[in-house]
């Protein structure tokens, strides 16, 4: 199943007065609430397939693009937890269009201080390819742009399992 991601839809990015409503839905209540709740990770558990886990992620810009990941992260990739991953590694596991538009985003997001929500298909290391929800936000220090932070975890109900 392929999923368009070009042209990007304005709908991806977001501005960072609605941080707490894109990161608490992520998309997963299917717009059915807009109320934000502190805890994203405790709401997307309850909300997401037993089996799926969320994962936490930060670059930050001011140290090489320097990746921290949680566990949930190394995983869905398919990498053993806690190695150190380089971007360019870590980008290159994206499938092609998927990584155009991420990176598309991403330096829009940079440029504008802007929050996205989108779905990638990846090439883990280790595992088939299938479909990871990327939800980041810009952390700023006065004007700029210092981190990207933000959830990743497999979409429900793509090909190949949640991990």
């Amino acid at each position: 199943m392929l999923k368009p991601t070009h042209p990007l839809p304005v709908h991806h990015s977001w501005p960072l007065y609605e941080r707490d409503r894109f990161f608490e839905l992520g998309r997963l209540h299917l717009g059915d609430t807009l109320d934000p709740i502190p805890d994203v990770v405790d709401v997307a558990a309850r909300l997401l397939p037993v089996r799926a886990r969320i994962g936490q992620w930060e670059c930050d810009l001011t140290d090489n693009n320097r990746l921290s990941w949680s566990d949930e992260v190394y995983d869905i990739f398919g990498i053993p937890r806690g190695v150190a991953v380089a971007r360019a590694e870590a980008v290159a596991l994206y499938a092609e269009g998927s990584r155009a538009a991420m990176e598309k985003l991403r330096a829009y997001a940079i440029r504008h201080r802007r929050g996205f929500t989108l779905d990638v298909e990846i090439k883990p290391a280790q595992a088939q390819r299938r479909w990871m929800r990327l939800i980041a936000a810009p952390v700023c220090v006065g004007d700029e742009v210092v981190r990207l932070q933000g959830l990743k975890f497999i979409v429900p109900g793509s090909d190949g399992p949640e991990f």
